[in-house]
């Protein structure tokens, strides 16, 4: 995308595929992040670090994407405004956003689970002491 003397219609093609592109990886991620939370939500946390992981990776072919166009206009070529390469900005926003909230519930989950455990070996313990008395 950096040849500055592409016509019109020929760069509104390449935006278009880019924002193509975008919204592919990111709607890629999205389902990673979502398939992560359902395998975190039955305790599947390994699982749900590698769906994780695959979304980042996704996340980043998306941010690749953006980042050519970005690269090639401050480079010099001259844009139109694109709705759709709008929308494709917005939706990778979104999901590095639900990416970064997804981190956060899994980590609150595996922290509540560690709880869990203790709490139920306690209450087991104190069960083996009254049976015992």
């Amino acid at each position: 995308m950096a040849e500055t003397n592409i016509d019109y219609e020929e760069q509104r093609e390449q935006v278009a595929e880019v924002a193509m592109q975008m919204i592919l990886h990111a709607g890629d991620a999205r389902e990673l992040i979502m398939k992560a939370l359902d395998a975190v939500g039955q305790g599947r946390y390994e699982e749900a670090q590698k769906e994780l992981i695959e979304a980042k990776e996704e996340l980043r072919q998306a941010h690749v994407f953006q980042t050519s166009v970005i690269q090639s206009e401050a480079a010099g070529t001259k844009y139109e405004y694109s709705l759709l390469f709008t929308h494709a900005q917005d939706t990778v926003m979104t999901i590095f956003s639900e990416m970064n909230l997804a981190k956060k519930i899994i980590a609150l989950y595996q922290d509540m689970d560690r709880r869990m455990q203790v709490l139920e070996q306690r209450t087991e313990e104190k069960q083996n002491v009254s049976y015992t008395a």
